[in-house]
């Protein structure tokens, strides 16, 4: 596939993005061996990032989901998280991992790893595909991080444009023409 019209430029490749998921998948079997973790995807831009990352893992895992969002009915943060699904599965006493697409100012990350710890889970961790540091606005950093990136939109590998551009197997960065409308 080349890359998409409304792409300024490929960020990261679809062989670069395959070889880190596989190395931080690595470093997680090391650090839970013997362990049996609950694996939480935040729907939806983790989708594809997560389905690779625990195919990458060679440890039991059990697997959830959830729905979050910080924002209402705009483009600007509400300041509130709210659950649009919740897990299907009690976190109390378990080492929970969540895997995120993007952590931009940490807000929806910072309050999930605050509820889950309320919840008891014994231990939170948070593996991310991209970071964008230079966002952050809330005490929040990743355990297992694919790739830092600057602050520029980007879209591929599950992550969008309303809706749109998730499928895209690399990570590009989105031509301001196109949300700049």
């Amino acid at each position: 596939m080349g890359m998409h019209k409304d792409c300024e430029r490929v960020l990261l490749t679809e062989e670069q993005i395959r070889t880190r998921v596989k190395e931080v998948a690595s470093q997680v079997d090391r650090d839970y061996r013997g362990k049996n973790p609950l694996v939480v995807g935040i729907l939806k831009g983790s989708i594809i990032f997560y389905a690779d990352f625990i195919r990458c893992l060679s440890m039991p895992v059990e697997l959830d989901f959830m729905a979050v969002s910080s924002y209402g009915s705009g483009s600007v943060s509400s300041g509130k998280l709210r659950i649009k699904k919740d897990l299907d599965r009690d976190v109390k006493g378990r080492d929970v991992i969540v895997v995120e697409d993007i952590i931009d100012s940490g807000f929806t990350l910072a309050n999930l790893k605050l509820l889950l710890t309320e919840r008891g889970a014994a231990s939170v961790r948070i593996a991310t595909l991209l970071n964008k540091a230079d966002r952050r606005e809330y005490d929040v950093a990743p355990d297992y991080n694919c790739f830092d990136i600057e602050n520029e939109f980007v879209i591929g590998y599950g992550l969008d444009y309303n809706e749109q551009y998730r499928h895209l197997p690399y990570i590009g960065v989105l031509k301001r023409s196109v949300y700049e409308k």
